[in-house]
């Protein structure tokens, strides 16, 4: 990081929800410990307190040594995915770090990194290896896209996520200003005092559900210019909600190997009812057999500790088709794709279908094994009322979607497993399908 960008993110008050001062001193306090480090050494950074964390952040980068961002809430498994694949020479975290049963060699990197994770208790932990230059390129492709300088922003993401940090950079490279404020307090309708009318939001699907379930969120919501929704794919009766209520969404398509948005729909499109998203300009999509493929400025380095092909564009497991104005349109993701009976059927889908017949507060969709069907649909879904049946909501699905896209399994849950972004955690919904259907088979064996 440049020393004067740096200085002028310390001078000014850019922050709002944390105490200035508090961050001024955990920052030099920081520096002074990590300048005395060798260099080349990677610091895993993992602290709860947002002001602490962005301070070591931005210390471990002054002090050019490599951040490796990290979870303070990993289990105790997923630490040890993470320890095993970074092996940093430092650790600072809040929380306890459970040791490794073999400790191994730290990795010393030649050239500072900003190692992101991805992936986390959907399945095992990778880390995106970006650089400053990739992160900035986010950062200007947003601020083209938008045509906005400065980029003021409000957080309510984990920092530690694309998602949080790419707010951080946004506010921080463009001299913005950054309010933090935690999703917890806000979902209780405790909102934050600043004026949000030149503010991004940033939020994940189920976070707006649950802002739109009240009337004085419902009217913060409806005073910002812009809110960025992403980190999975929002359903057409949220959208809709959100429509009714007249707020400025702005679909948003990216990931953690892109430093977050490649494609989005600008807010005034979205409340014309357009469809597809706009293509960044830092950002170019094609696509082969339907399968998106990225070349983007932003695009990491590869998974640590392995390298991209150079050049080589970015396989993605998304399916889409751009039309004759060069949008991007998403059909699902191809690892989810269901193919029961011969017939191949989405997720996405099917779970559009079940949420609009409005018996439903949230569903997952995924294939189980069958030997009949080969994968059998199987629908776990949050009822509303808790009273409905899967009867029920089937007489209402029927009109609406092919009879083979019918679920055969119908599992009630309390909740459904969700990541703090707000995706579907699909290995804990294929165990609680297992869990069901061997249920089901000793029930019958018993009669």
């Amino acid at each position: 990081m440049a020393s004067p960008l740096l200085q002028h993110a310390l001078d000014r008050d850019w922050l709002i929800g944390l105490d200035p001062n508090h961050f001024r001193t955990q920052f030099h306090k920081r520096l002074v410990e990590l300048t005395a480090l060798p260099t080349s050494s990677s610091i895993l950074l993992a602290e709860a307190d947002s002001a602490a964390f962005l301070a070591s952040f931005l210390a471990t980068v002054a002090a050019h040594h490599t951040a490796i961002l990290g979870n303070p809430h990993w289990s105790p498994r997923e630490w040890e995915q993470a320890l095993d694949l970074t092996r940093p020479t430092h650790t600072l975290t809040d929380t306890s770090v459970p040791a490794l049963p073999h400790p191994l060699a730290p990795l010393l990197l030649p050239t500072p990194h900003i190692l992101i994770p991805t992936g986390g208790t959907s399945g095992q932990i990778r880390f995106a290896t970006h650089t400053w230059s990739t992160l900035g390129a986010s950062v200007w492709g947003f601020q083209q896209f938008f045509e906005c300088s400065p980029i003021h922003s409000c957080c309510v993401l984990p920092l530690y996520h694309v998602s949080g940090l790419m707010q951080v950079l946004r506010s921080l490279l463009t001299q913005g200003t950054l309010a933090i404020h935690p999703f917890k307090s806000l979902e209780a309708g405790v909102l934050p005092t600043f004026d949000p009318a030149g503010f991004f939001l940033s939020l994940v699907p189920t976070q707006l559900q649950r802002l739109i379930q009240r009337p004085e969120t419902i009217s913060w919501l409806q005073q910002f210019g812009t809110i960025l929704l992403g980190g999975a794919p929002p359903w057409p009766a949220l959208l809709e909600q959100a429509h009714h209520h007249g707020l400025r969404l702005a679909p948003t398509y990216g990931m953690t190997e892109t430093a977050s948005q490649v494609a989005t729909q600008k807010p005034d499109d979205f409340l014309l009812h357009k469809s597809g998203y706009q293509i960044l300009p830092h950002a170019q999509i094609t696509l082969e057999s339907g399968i998106v493929h990225i070349q983007a400025k932003s695009l990491a380095l590869g998974y640590f500790p392995k390298s991209f092909k150079n050049g080589e564009a970015f396989k993605t497991d998304d399916v889409g088709c751009i039309d004759e104005v060069g949008r991007l349109h998403l059909r699902g993701r191809a690892s989810d794709k269901i193919i029961t009976g011969g017939e191949n059927v989405f997720p996405a889908e099917v779970e559009a279908a079940i949420r609009a017949t409005g018996l439903v507060e949230d569903v997952a969709v995924i294939g189980v094994g069958d030997r009949h069907w080969g994968e059998a649909i199987t629908a776990i879904y949050v009822p509303a009322p808790s009273t409905v049946t899967p009867t029920q909501i089937l007489a209402s699905l029927a009109p609406h979607l092919s009879r083979f896209k019918h679920p055969k399994h119908w599992i009630p849950v309390l909740t459904l497993p969700r990541t703090p972004q707000g995706k579907l955690n699909r290995a804990a919904l294929e165990a609680i399908a297992q869990r069901h259907i061997e249920g089901k088979q000793e029930s019958q064996l018993s009669k």
